[in-house]
């Protein structure tokens, strides 16, 4: 029995340490009590809707980490995990009725942020809320790397692989809108997501229509023939290999290394507003792992697991009864807040341990008995 409740204690800590890790990598990289304004538009940081503030019919915002706590304590948000280049709204010109309480000095409109569904608590190409209530299916949601907005695994089209938290994804609509992508998934992308085939040439139709979108794109103003030497994007059009055009791509890890980084090709990616396609460091990947490094360099060794190896087998008993009173009541104090929608903020943190001190077991004479 006692060497079960060992097991069992080892189990959960495992779990905890993969759940803050999971913390760790979207909020490590997000100051939680600083507003981010002042930092103009941040390459990746964590971000939340108000739909108290801002409901749906209204302008969409985006609030940073630190001002969903301070400023949004108790009000009814949505997580947005990550978005790039974004600059914190709080207290701006659509918050009619907010004023920030970290950081006043703002513009009343930050004119290069970019707003989607998923600011009104809608998601995928079905435009559900996620969790959705009436959605009794159990499906991922997967994000896509152009356009940030989640779909169902279910709706992206084509089969999720295997090891897909490794991947980036770019859904199908996200491909349609710059079609020289599909050149690149013809060799780049994940083998087996879609059918590929050989591209075969037919002598009753001219030349250049044959090639279809893999033409250069017209704000290039240059054919193929005229593309830089050396473009590596031109060399993979002349191979001749195409991919099905239909349903979402997935892309291994460093594909962005492999895109083509010639002047024609820098300028079509910027014209799409796709540079950051070239920038490995953009990923959410990244973002994550140096969220989690940030953690770890911190907080350094696990301290629990370093005094438990410490504790004699009675003494160890002890810390498991209490560990798992403790993970009950947490499970039941944060349901609470699940049940209501609101987000958990450090003071409710805090008056949840000071409870728990205050009927903590204690220690007379080397021994544990409960008040």
């Amino acid at each position: 029995m006692a060497e079960e409740q060992t097991v069992s204690l080892v189990d959960v800590l495992e779990e905890n340490e993969e759940l803050e890790e999971e913390a760790s990598a979207v909020l490590a990289g997000s100051d939680s009590d600083l507003c981010s304004y002042p930092q103009g538009y941040v390459k990746r940081q964590a971000l939340y809707a108000c739909s108290t503030c801002t409901p749906a019919g209204g302008e969409p915002a985006g609030v940073c980490l630190a001002c969903s706590y301070k400023c949004h304590e108790g009000h009814d948000l949505f997580e947005l995990y990550t978005k790039r280049n974004f600059r914190c709204d709080c207290g701006n010109r659509k918050f009619t009725e907010l004023q920030c309480k970290l950081f006043l000095e703002k513009d009343e409109l930050n004119s290069q942020n970019k707003y989607s569904q998923n600011f009104f608590g809608v998601y995928c190409t079905c435009s559900r809320p996620y969790p959705d209530p009436d959605d009794q299916v159990e499906d991922e949601m997967i994000q896509c790397v152009v356009c940030e907005d989640w779909l169902h695994g279910r709706h992206l089209g084509v089969g999720v692989p295997d090891s897909v938290e490794l991947q980036e994804m770019i859904c199908e609509s996200c491909m349609n809108n710059n079609s020289f992508l599909w050149t690149y998934s013809a060799h780049l992308s994940v083998p087996g997501a879609a059918v590929e085939v050989k591209e075969e040439t037919n002598p009753n139709v001219p030349k250049e229509e044959e090639k279809g979108d893999d033409v250069m794109e017209p704000s290039c103003k240059r054919s193929r023939e005229e593309a830089e030497p050396g473009c590596r994007l031109k060399e993979l059009q002349e191979i001749g290999q195409k991919r099905v055009h239909s349903g979402a791509v997935f892309w291994p890890s460093a594909w962005r290394s492999k895109l083509c980084s010639c002047n024609t090709c820098k300028e079509r990616l910027s014209a799409a507003g796709l540079s950051f396609l070239l920038d490995e460091s953009d990923t959410v990947l990244a973002y994550e792992n140096k969220g989690k490094s940030s953690e770890q360099t911190r907080q350094g060794p696990d301290p629990l697991m370093s005094a438990l190896d410490n504790l004699n087998r009675v003494q160890q008993l002890e810390i498991i009864h209490g560990y798992n009173d403790m993970k009950t009541e947490l499970k039941d104090f944060l349901q609470r807040f699940a049940a209501e929608g609101k987000v958990v903020t450090s003071e409710d943190i805090r008056q949840f341990f000071e409870q728990q001190q205050s009927r903590k077991r204690r220690r007379d004479d080397g021994r544990f008995y409960s008040p």
